[in-house]
């Protein structure tokens, strides 16, 4: 099982305009049948952590309705609605916490970490982040929502390209501490 933050980002290193628009990526050419994207990857994910604003987001744009089929943890300290049916856990427990019960859920299957990199920030924090994967676009924004705010040191595993997208799958290196 690996925890997996997947997500696309502008060649400047952002996810999302400071208005929170992801107008940039959608416009781009991608084969959806093509390496790294997404039909492939989530059909070995069998749970999922986001944050409020990228639950928003999706409840926005897609018209409140609900698109994932595996139980999803929602971070956040606000009152959401959540869609009839839906197997969407609102939380605010720590990290570890939601990996663990995460894990339980999902059957053996991987975990996803959608959306904020602050959040994606947070299971690498708390060295529970196996994996990034990154789709950059060809397009830069000059601001908005950094793909991952904290010093991390990642392997290249693969790499790809899926018509306009340079893809590229890291593993998350594991520091230990220097021992005296």
């Amino acid at each position: 099982m690996t925890t997996h933050y997947y997500t696309a980002s502008s060649l400047d290193g952002f996810i999302a305009t400071p208005e929170h628009s992801l107008d940039w990526l959608l416009k781009q050419d991608i084969d959806e049948n093509g390496p790294m994207a997404y039909p492939g990857f989530i059909s070995g994910i069998g749970a999922l952590a986001m944050g409020a604003s990228t639950y928003e987001w999706v409840m926005q744009h897609e018209n409140g309705v609900w698109g994932y089929e595996q139980p999803t943890w929602v971070f956040t300290h606000r009152g959401l609605t959540v869609p009839a049916g839906a197997d969407v856990r609102l939380t605010h427990d720590e990290v570890p916490d939601v990996h663990a019960a995460m894990t339980e859920a999902a059957g053996g299957k991987d975990l996803w970490i959608v959306g904020g990199g602050d959040l994606a920030g947070q299971f690498a924090d708390a060295g529970l982040l196996d994996e990034v994967w990154l789709q950059y676009a060809p397009v830069t924004l000059g601001a908005g929502s950094p793909v991952l705010p904290r010093t991390l040191d990642l392997e290249l595993l693969d790499v790809a390209r899926n018509r306009a997208f340079l893809c590229g799958r890291y593993r998350v290196l594991r520091l230990t501490p220097n021992v005296k």
